[in-house]
């Protein structure tokens, strides 16, 4: 494979002409069918397998036209201090404003709360239900604005006024949290390469490579079902990687020039060398995001799937255009440690002598093994411990910030009608195979009203054929509280009685059921997930490494960075702990995506730094060094970029963090965390003691498995028999 990658790099170097166009055109291409395709709309959501969505597929059938997924929202009206919402001026109020919410061409009914009996008991607080013919991710955004504005009719009559439920659901703005992560990108570029030619060539092939990655999501949003929200993994996982692949390319291509080679030559053998690194690198990234979709949740797939796409589009930049570019760059990209006339006055590079902070640091490691080994897999293991708290669900608008609509919209509902009011549960009733249908929905309703930790259980509301009815049930428990899980449970688990005694089926659904099957099925996947990743990339770097115990050692270290940092989203998130520091307004249930989400996305990147690293120390290896001497040789090279690669990811994902959005909050901490936790303590601590410890056993492969594996040459042995042959160091076997 390096032998091929340098003769790509050459070519592209000779041919940049044609490589620049090719990918302009690509750029190009992409943006005119973003330009022409049709506005993305939000993508359907489902959820085979679970019993809510099996629930709402049978309402579809036999309720035509109720659209029993659809958006719901809660217009909530408090009367103005010493009145009451009963009073005839706030009546009229209200009724003016259910009428102008009735007029929308997406809304499918609009509940009066006062002939729905949706006035609390003190006659301080309404609202009024609006029911729409699509689900709040398909809402089109003048339907929200016309929700908005007859809300603001009502509060200029004097009432308090708030919105609640789903219908206001939008994919958050994260276009300040880019900006704010490339202005850090470029900082950590400038400070590691010196100049800022050669810093600013991976910001535009990494910016280029998500252009045409986010162009071609939206050109193909309509025919392929994409979302607006498809793109935003997309954005931030292409940006971060694409950064760094073309950092590694950059960095190698100084470090030739550094030994005298010219540029041709010097970017052909970066691209053969760091270039083979970014193609395994980027394959582990491929594999984790397109794993995803054993989930089986169809919007996980195609975010997982879109975003591998940007990764595949990232690693074919890197190769390619990086080296067309530094044809373009000419003199201006100096060798590795010379500095731009404008930041470093034109200063060489410094002769041999004290060593660089990598190689100081992997000699510190290197004498003492054991004792950084204990220090840093004690260190996370503390910063696990959380994880045996963790509680899984999905945020509803309690958890929103208090300064929102839907937060304060949730708390008045909680004041005037119970905490579990906010969660109701749509308990479905499948009587067609009853002899006595009526009864049926009769022994439901009654068998529910039996159950603890119930408040209300309205009369059955059949269809016009009369076999299926709906029963509303509310909880006393606020929507994400275990209580309201258990009684979902407690509900299921009457189906049995149900069927032997009416012969009906029962199913519950609704947006609270739908959480809690969600987070079942994000956690029963988790493991097979798990396997699956951690097993595909473990087979991938054996062929890299040519080792057994070096890819077990760098899956063993991702788990326990991944562990750590969900150990810390635990206790910011759950416990509290720095909550004032972060801004989380309110703790709560961790988000049930998070731990798979975050194992896809940190496996990818974590092996990025392993490869990078590792694959420096073995070619020193192999061409003939010591075990403990590849390892400070492969910190002497690699350290700073690695580093480099690390800060500017966790910079991307850190402002996330800022978000107001709950979800996208813990989405930036949760990957931040994981990022330095992985690349500062896991790769350059955990990672060097190790392979300290084991010496040439980290590099033994039985001779049966060694014959059978291809060799894909990464470190570029071939390389230097072809084009050096009169390299008198040995060569290792390993």
């Amino acid at each position: 494979m390096a032998t091929y990658l340098y003769k790509l790099g050459r070519f592209a170097f000779r041919r940049r002409h044609f490589v620049a166009l090719l990918w302009v055109a690509l750029l190009t291409l992409a943006g005119v069918g973003a330009a022409s395709a049709p506005p993305a709309g939000n993508s359907s959501f489902s959820v085979p397998g679970t019993e809510a969505q099996r629930a709402f597929d049978l309402l579809e059938q036999r309720f035509p036209g109720m659209s029993a997924d659809g958006a719901t929202a809660r217009v909530v009206f408090k009367a103005p201090e010493g009145q009451k919402m009963t009073d005839a001026g706030n009546k009229a109020a209200v009724e003016k404003t259910v009428k102008e919410l009735g007029s929308g061409s997406e809304v499918a009914s609009v509940a009066d709360p006062y002939t729905g009996k949706a006035v609390s008991r003190d006659g301080t607080i309404a609202y009024a239900s609006v029911k729409y013919k699509v689900s709040g991710m398909e809402l089109e955004d003048s339907s929200r604005d016309a929700l908005k504005e007859s809300a603001g009719h009502a509060r200029d009559a004097g009432l308090t006024v708030e919105i609640g439920g789903d219908a206001l659901t939008t994919a958050p703005e994260t276009g300040s949290s880019e900006v704010i992560g490339i202005a850090i990108a470029a900082v950590v570029l400038v400070i590691t390469f010196g100049s800022l030619i050669a810093a600013g060539l991976p910001l535009l092939t990494a910016i280029v490579g998500v252009g045409i990655g986010v162009s071609a999501i939206t050109a193909l949003a309509t025919p392929l079902d994409l979302g607006s929200t498809t793109s935003t993994l997309a954005t931030m996982i292409g940006l971060a990687v694409g950064i760094d692949y073309a950092l590694f390319i950059v960095s190698r291509y100084r470090a030739e020039l550094a030994e005298g080679r010219d540029r041709e030559e010097a970017a052909g053998r970066a691209v053969g060398t760091a270039g083979s690194a970014v193609v395994f690198a980027g394959l582990t990234v491929v594999i984790a995001l397109v794993g995803l979709s054993v989930v089986n949740i169809p919007m996980l797939t195609k975010m997982g799937v879109a975003a591998a796409g940007t990764v595949a589009i990232a690693v074919l930049i890197a190769l390619t255009m990086i080296p067309a570019l530094l044809g373009y760059a000419g003199r201006t990209v100096k060798p590795a440690g010379e500095k731009s006339k404008l930041l470093g006055g034109g200063r060489a590079a410094k002769k041999a002598g004290r060593p660089n902070m990598g190689t100081r640091w992997a000699s510190f490691v290197v004498r003492r093994p054991v004792t950084v080994l204990l220090l840093g897999v004690v260190g996370l293991g503390a910063a696990a411990v959380p994880a045996a708290s963790l509680e899984l669900g999905l945020p509803d608008d309690g958890s929103q910030p208090v300064s929102t609509t839907q937060r304060r919209a949730y708390d008045l509902l909680s004041d005037g009608f119970g905490p579990g009011f906010n969660g109701p549960l749509m308990v479905v009733v499948d009587a067609k195979g009853s002899a006595d249908k009526k009864a049926a929905f009769a022994e439901v309703g009654d068998e529910i009203k039996g159950l603890k930790d119930v408040v209300t259980v309205t009369p059955p509301a059949p269809n016009k054929a009369g076999d299926t009815a709906i029963i509303t049930v509310v909880p006393k428990s606020q929507p994400s509280s275990a209580t309201t899980e258990d009684l979902v449970h407690a509900i299921r688990g009457k189906r049995a009685s149900i069927a032997s005694a009416t012969d009906a089926k029962l199913l519950v659904t609704g947006a609270t059921a739908m959480n809690i099957d969600v987070s079942q099925k994000l956690n029963d996947a988790l493991l097979p997930y798990l396997a699956l990743v951690v097993g595909l990339a473990f087979l991938l770097l054996i062929v890299v490494f040519r080792s057994i115990l070096v890819p077990l050692k760098a899956a063993l270290g991702f788990l326990l960075s991944v562990l750590a940092a969900l150990g810390a989203v635990v206790a910011v998130f759950q416990w509290g702990w720095l909550s004032g520091l972060m801004n989380v307004e309110q703790t709560g249930p961790v988000m049930s995506m998070m731990p798979i989400f975050m194992v896809g996305v940190v496996f990818g990147l974590a092996m990025d730094y392993e490869v990078f690293l590792v694959t420096r120390m073995r070619e020193a290896y192999v061409h003939g060094e010591n075990p403990g001497q590849a390892v400070v040789t492969g910190f002497r090279y690699s350290a700073r970029v690695v580093t480099a690669a690390a800060v500017i990811m966790i910079a991307v994902f850190s402002g996330f963090i800022g978000s107001s959005e709950a979800m996208i909050k813990m989405i930036g901490f949760g990957l931040a965390i994981a990022v330095f936790f992985d690349a500062f303590i896991v790769r350059m601590a955990v990672v060097p003691a190790v392979l300290a410890l084991l010496g040439r056993r980290a590099w033994w492969l039985p001779a049966w498995l060694d014959r059978a594996l291809p060799n894909v040459d990464v470190e570029g042995e071939g390389l230097r028999t072809d084009l050096d042959p009169d390299d008198d160091r040995e060569l290792v076997s390993a």
